[in-house]
């Protein structure tokens, strides 16, 4: 089994290095193969996405990404920017869902910003649709504004857009996901005001009439995102577009203690994935080791669990995790009196050793 192995810019190198540690660890035989990407993919070739490292992506197996940007890139034009390697490689392998859970550990309650009653056991799924919606919609740019109050000034676009097939194959994963937890589904939009997202509402109603064993219920974005810190626990599975999604699951990220824990899987219609920490690339702390590396080698075992066809190994590998967590070792972002502080390389090395 081939893996690709991104690491990209910032904290990804530190963080990558750690799951691969992991990963070596299992006794499996895994053909792991590196390649630039984002600032480290212009550095190399003057692109962010090198036709090189696009092509090891699309032969390998599975991806695992580490994280792409950088403050110094903030200068280039937009095509040439870091972030656009992600883009790319969302588009160019189809990976049109993406899976970020939140798991809130026990060890981690106090970490989170919610009183413990409130959040304690949160066990909940972010099903994101990913290469649609007003990320990818054209047309967009800058131009001359052509009615309205304003008219001639300049004025940025953007274009919100869905097609059918898009919300029924996101919907899909949804609905059987939530048929294999708790059997419920909210979708998120915001139907009362965006004509795109009535056709959303409308169409996952539609999808809905073929999993009538899963509870659906409809909440607008605004009101799910205060529902998210008001009574988290009262969610098991949730579908949205791209940047309701991108927004909703940051905001879920923070209820776990730390952005730090959470990974997530980014899925084409077969299950071959890329496979990254839902935090960035963090470059403030880049090269100081102190990096949580948990959400990228958690995301090494969805790897195994949604690609790579090991529930076994990847049961392995959360379970070390937790073993870490409950001998209290937290890296800086998860720290709380009483438990002991670790770099990021200590942290990996603590879940090897657990692993054993």
């Amino acid at each position: 089994m081939k893996i690709a192995i991104l690491p990209g810019d910032g904290i990804g190198p530190e963080i990558v290095t750690e799951a691969v540690k992991v990963l070596n660890a299992l006794g499996e035989t895994f053909e792991m193969e590196s390649a630039p990407v984002g600032g480290a993919g212009y550095e190399a070739s003057g692109h962010p996405l090198p036709e090189a490292t696009l092509k090891l992506a699309k032969d390998a197996d599975a991806v695992l990404f580490g994280a792409v940007g950088d403050w110094k890139y903030d200068t280039l034009e937009r095509p040439l920017r870091p972030e656009q390697a992600i883009l790319g490689l969302r588009k160019n392998l189809g990976l049109f869902g993406n899976l970020r859970p939140a798991i809130l550990y026990p060890e981690l309650a106090g970490a989170s910003t919610l009183k413990p009653e409130v959040v304690s056991g949160l066990d909940i799924l972010i099903v994101r649709e990913l290469t649609g919606d007003i990320y990818f919609g054209q047309p967009r740019g800058v131009r001359e504004c052509p009615d309205g109050p304003f008219k001639g000034q300049r004025e940025g676009f953007d274009t919100m857009r869905y097609a059918e097939g898009e919300i029924r194959r996101i919907a899909h994963v949804a609905f059987q996901a939530a048929q294999k937890r708790g059997k419920r589904l909210t979708s998120v939009d915001k139907a009362n005001v965006l004509e795109t997202f009535q056709f959303w509402k409308d169409i996952v109603t539609d999808v809905h009439k073929e999993y009538p064993d899963v509870a659906l219920d409809h909440m607008y974005v605004d009101n799910a995102a205060m529902q998210l810190v008001r009574a988290p626990k009262k969610f098991d599975v949730i579908v949205t577009g791209n940047m309701f999604g991108d927004i909703l699951s940051d905001a879920a990220a923070m209820l776990t203690g730390s952005i730090g824990m959470l990974p997530s899987a980014s899925l084409d219609a077969n299950n071959k994935g890329l496979y990254e920490p839902s935090h960035g690339s963090a470059p403030d702390i880049a090269g100081k080791g102190i990096a949580n590396p948990l959400a990228t080698i958690l995301s090494a075992a969805m790897m195994l669990r949604y690609s790579l066809n090991k529930t076994e190994q990847a049961d392995r590998i959360e379970a070390a995790v937790k073993q870490v967590l409950a001998q209290g070792l937290r890296t800086a972002d998860i720290y709380e009196a009483g438990t002991t502080k670790v770099g990021t390389e200590e942290m990996g090395n603590a879940v090897v050793k657990a692993l054993a």
